[in-house]
């Protein structure tokens, strides 16, 4: 892979290859056909997931631990030729492998079989009847001429052949298996019993003599309609499903933080007001974006698309209007930034659009992204059918809908980060904007609110995650917030210095991160020479552990060296007879330890250090003596346990000796050591970022349709012109505690911590009831004066205690209290029971122990060893 993958991708990865790995052992061994999905949400980066999983289909892979398939066919299939191009353009991207093996499916096309090891590109639009590739099937009396695909009627000429023949002879070849891959898998599948089965069902199910596909992956944010239509077809084995974490895809970085939505609350026109907003809107994008890269130093502009959705059939006038509003409210937008993406239009294919006086050119959907000059682009439904274009970050829509998948698309289009990262202390660049007009306001928001909500633990409204944050928000009046003109400069100081932790990932190789490491340092020159300096203090440790576990090594050495059996004979009428055996081993099954070895410890570093032993004077006989002592090492787990150890050790070092120097890079460059410390295995301390732009809403939506303005306060690290802040509160006691605190003497300033995976989020890793890693992100930090005059920080966190998670955090605050209680001068957990608002203090040792040795949250706020607050 050219790409590295994040953290869930690895996983997702893995959990597809279980899948395929299983299908293809019971289609060869027992015929079985089989079906799972992939669900992931818009923007989570599905097509590069895909990639890994056909790399290792083909090739096979160490990381994974996966044999490859010398049988191996896929075919992808989408219903939009369009996203079909962009897919294979993304995978030649992603995976370095697979560069000519990618091959388009053409009108032309005539191969009696697919050839294994290759990937086949193949849509809707091919199928359709009149097309060249389906020129009809073998003779089948069975076959019924009215239900049959198009182009799947009885061939009068036998010699003829289709791409059904070739996927029938690629199906009954015992050598290959037939992988379909379903591009939007969502799409083309029809719900309803009573509906005539659409060409991507039946070319799943077979028809006639075309069998039905082997092994079937379908991939979609929104898999319901795949799910929900593979259960009608009978004989079909379905396997587990692969359900990627919204919140660990939201922790990423990869998706917008906020999203505005504006919907009218009551009936009438407002299109025009309403995209004039819009213009607005992409207005101050396109400027913020330029002052940021204005301060990264970074000639690399992001210009922001504004997406306009058209009806079907717009009429000349409407077009004219659409027009005319946007450059009424952007005067100096050149001609040439409008485009469309329409499609046929009165029987002609993808034409250019003459608007009154304006010709407005199409551009195709796939090339959106990278034409910049285009920075408004006219659409109908091409924006909701799965091309990639991160840059659009305002959309207004005037087209209905109420339909929840259609929408779930659409507004999964405008939710990827341009710069597939997080601008960190930037809220309004994680954030895109979304007018509509004329969409089901309810049916808006559930969907909006669905692709917001991250992974949380069930029945806490906490922002706890597993390594993410609750997700993004939704807002509707939000306001921008700037820092706080009366905070004291020094209490921004100490809110630089405050700690934070990552959260511990599972599956992380300490070696490989390491090593990738040590790469950026000796980039960035933040370390000289580090990738050197990395595998020389690795080859140390493996010299010390090889003399430390020598006799363990000396056995390896010899199953590495030798294979041992045993021969069973038998005489007819006589018993069985055993003689064991013991042969040497030859140099490719040594090859084959080694690679098992280089899987543990990384081929980079099982690399340097064969040429670490072997030195410059060595010869071959010394090269194959190298390799079997790498062999060696590799089946020794204390050898390889103590390698992971002091990677992870040394990673940590040099992350803590750089972190001042790294604060001066860029964001680009600081991005990628944020991706290398979140590989940690276990909480490392990291710093936070001070927020510069961030917004909130200034309402509350009630179940019932209502509006109520959320409350203000004062003395808000961050807040509008005026110095307040509007602030929900999830209950009446969070209210009481936030005044409590601020009537303290030396009061400074507050901030709520933020409930999602930012990095102005100050975050505490606690283990939950089943061992893994999540974050707890305490809702206050105060800030006011020590008795020496020195600003000082607290950390307070109202927490009910009547949930599930409520012990394993306030376990994970103790182990926070332990390492940085140097930091706060308090840190509390308050919860209110039995009309009383009750605080442990964290900081003080017989707290704690009482925490640890508990077996119930509520009985710790009742006992003595709390207090009221």
């Amino acid at each position: 892979m050219r790409y590295s993958l994040k953290d869930y991708q690895i996983g997702a990865v893995r959990d597809v290859l279980k899948n395929l790995e299983r299908a293809r052992d019971s289609y060869h061994r027992y015929g079985a056909r089989s079906q799972f999905s992939l669900a992931a949400t818009t923007g989570a980066g599905k097509t590069v997931m895909a990639a890994a999983v056909i790399e290792a289909l083909l090739f096979g892979s160490d990381e994974f631990d996966f044999a490859a398939d010398p049988g191996a066919v896929v075919l992808w299939f989408s219903d939009d030729p369009a996203l079909n191009e962009q897919s294979r353009v993304r995978i030649q991207a992603a995976a370095s492998e697979l560069d000519y093996r990618l091959q388009v499916v053409s009108t032309t096309f005539a191969e009696e079989s697919f050839r294994p090891g290759y990937v086949y590109f193949l849509n809707t639009q091919k199928l359709a009847k009149g097309s060249r590739l389906v020129k009809g099937i073998p003779d089948e009396p069975e076959v019924d001429d009215h239900s049959a695909l198009p182009g799947m009627e009885r061939r009068p000429d036998t010699v003829q052949s289709s791409i059904y023949d070739t996927i029938t002879n690629t199906v009954v070849n015992p050598d290959l298996t037939l992988y379909l891959v379903l591009d939007e898998a969502h799409r083309g599948m029809g719900t309803r019993s009573k509906d005539r089965s659409t060409i991507v069902q039946r070319l799943i199910n077979g028809q006639g003599a075309v069998p039905s596909m082997p092994i079937v992956f379908g991939i979609s944010a929104t898999v319901e309609r795949f799910e929900t239509a593979m259960k009608d077809f009978k004989g079909r084995d379905a396997l587990p499903s692969v359900q990627v974490d919204s919140a660990l895809v939201q922790a990423s970085g990869l998706l917008k933080d906020d999203i505005t939505l504006s919907i009218p609350a009551e009936k009438g026109s407002f299109d025009t007001i309403l995209l004039t907003k819009a213009v607005e809107k992409i207005r101050e994008s396109s400027a913020e974006w330029a002052d940021y890269a204005l301060a990264q130093g970074d000639a690399d502009v992001v210009h922001p698309l504004l997406v306009v959705q058209v009806d079907d059939k717009p009429s000349q006038e409407n077009l004219v209007r659409t027009l005319d509003t946007i450059y009424e409210a952007w005067p100096d937008l050149p001609f040439d930034a409008v485009a469309n993406v329409f499609g046929d239009h009165d029987g002609k294919a993808h034409p250019d659009l003459a608007i009154g006086q304006q010709l407005v050119p199409y551009i195709e959907p796939q090339r959106v992204q990278d034409t910049k000059r285009v920075q408004v682009l006219l659409a109908k439904n091409a924006i909701s059918t799965g091309w990639d274009c991160p840059r659009a970050e305002v959309l207004v829509s005037f087209r209905p809908a109420k339909d929840r998948t259609h929408i779930t698309q659409l507004l999964g289009r405008m939710m990827r980060a341009p710069l597939a990262r997080r601008i960190a202390g930037n809220e309004l660049l994680n954030s895109v904007d979304c007018l509509l007009p004329r969409f089901d306001r309810k049916t808006a928001t559930e969907v909006a609110q669905l692709l917001m909500r991250g992974a949380t633990s069930k029945g806490s409204d906490d922002g706890d995650d597993a390594g993410g944050g609750q997700g993004r928000r939704v807002l509707f009046d939000p306001i921008t917030l700037h820092p706080n003109e009366a905070i004291d400069q020094a209490v921004w100081d100490c809110f630089a210095a405050l700690p934070s932790v990552t959260i511990p990932k599972r599956h992380i190789k300490p070696i490989r991160r390491l090593t990738a490491l040590a790469a950026a340092l000796s980039k960035d020159r933040l370390v000289d020479e580090a990738v050197n300096k990395a595998h020389e203090y690795l080859h140390a440790v493996l010299d010390g552990r090889a003399v430390q576990f020598k006799d363990k090594v000396a056995a390896a050495r010899e199953d590495v060296l030798t294979m041992e059996g045993e021969e069973i004979r038998g005489r007819v009428g006589g018993g069985l007879s055993y003689k064991a055996f013991t042969v040497s081993a030859d140099p490719r099954a040594i090859e084959d330890y080694y690679r098992t070895a280089a899987r543990v410890l990384s081929p980079a570093l099982c690399s340097t250090y064969v040429d670490h032993l072997v030195g410059s004077a060595g010869d071959e006989d010394d090269l194959l003596d190298a390799h079997i002592t790498v062999a060696s090492l590799g089946r020794v787990p204390e050898v390889t346990q103590a390698v992971e150890v002091e990677a992870d050790s040394l990673a940590r070092q040099w992350l803590t000796q750089t972190r001042v120097a790294r604060k001066g890079l860029s964001d680009e460059r600081q991005s990628e050591y944020d991706v290398l410390e979140a590989m940690s295995t276990t909480p490392d301390p990291i710093s936070l970022v001070v927020p510069t732009v961030t917004q909130t809403d200034t309402k509350v939506r009630n179940a019932d349709g209502t509006e109520e303005d959320i409350p203000v306060r004062e003395m808000h690290l961050m807040s509008t012109d005026d110095g307040t802040v509007p602030m929900y509160f999830r209950s009446q006691w969070e209210a009481d505690v936030l005044d409590a605190e601020t009537q303290h003497p030396g009061f400074k300033g507050w901030y709520r911590n933020p409930d999602r995976a930012t990095k102005d989020s100050l975050a505490i890793a606690y283990k939950d009831e089943l061992g893994d890693w999540r974050a707890l992100r305490p809702d206050f930090i105060f800030f006011g004066t020590s008795h020496d005059g020195r600003v000082v920080a607290d950390l307070v966190d109202p927490h009910g205690h009547h949930l599930s998670d409520a012990l394993p955090k306030l376990r994970g605050l103790v182990d926070f209290a332990e390492r940085f209680s140097v930091e706060f001068r308090r840190i509390e957990s308050v919860a209110e029971t039995g009309g009383k608002l009750r605080v442990l203090d964290i900081t003080k040792p017989a707290v704690r122990q009482a925490i640890r040795d508990a077996s119930s949250a509520k009985a710790l706020y009742e006992s003595d060893i709390a207090s009221d607050y």
